[in-house]
């Protein structure tokens, strides 16, 4: 059985109007997770911004080195729009309460080893990022005219500051996570990978 018209996002009182056990198909029935993960992130998204944060707070703090609500805070909404369910928060910002964030190799061979300007983006940025203004526009320009610098856009720039950062590729949107971060917290963490890279 499945409700009328194709719909799919319909209230539990609108299934109970419509159900009729002589619609139900005998077809064998089976369990669809990735539908149900699909309303998930739905009904993720239809949270207040508050109430959301408050909600998956109680997710992370459990699961993160040094939980800081504040910090949270800051992140929550850019989560709020790229999580299907709130088990996959902690992995996502767990960077932000740690200062020893693990690298994943296949993300450090992607967007640094195998690039022979990385490391010089790495050295300017840790460079710049030490007396530019901290805030997420101003970390993005100073990006972006890295990249220009070195003749790659903007995407390919910010790689490997985002994993000498949060140890991934992929993740909340960057120059937010350095602001919420901090400058004395992410500096270090580019000094570290450009040791790494032999820089």
């Amino acid at each position: 059985w499945s409700p009328r018209d194709e719909e799919e996002m319909v209230p539990v009182e609108t299934m109970v109007e419509q159900f009729r056990l002589e619609d139900v198909s005998r077809s064998p029935a089976f369990f669809d997770e990735q539908k149900l993960q699909h309303f998930n992130a739905h009904y993720i998204r239809e949270l207040g911004e508050d109430e959301f944060t408050a909600l998956a707070a109680e997710w992370v703090e459990p699961h993160v080195e040094r939980f800081d609500a504040g910090v949270f805070a800051q992140v929550a909404p850019l989560a709020q729009t790229r999580v299907r369910l709130l088990s996959e928060l902690a992995p996502t910002v767990a960077f932000l309460f740690t200062d020893d964030v693990d690298i994943e190799e296949a993300s450090w061979e992607k967007a640094v080893a195998k690039n022979e300007w990385s490391a010089d983006v790495l050295r300017e940025a840790a460079a710049a990022f030490a007396d530019c203004a901290w805030d997420a526009e101003t970390l993005k320009d100073t990006t972006l005219a890295i990249g220009e610098r070195h003749g790659v856009k903007l995407g390919k720039a910010q790689a490997p500051i985002r994993v000498a950062v949060t140890g991934r590729t992929v993740g909340l949107p960057l120059f937010e996570s350095l602001e919420a971060l901090g400058r004395e917290r992410t500096l270090p963490r580019l000094e570290r990978a450009l040791a790494r890279a032999g820089a």
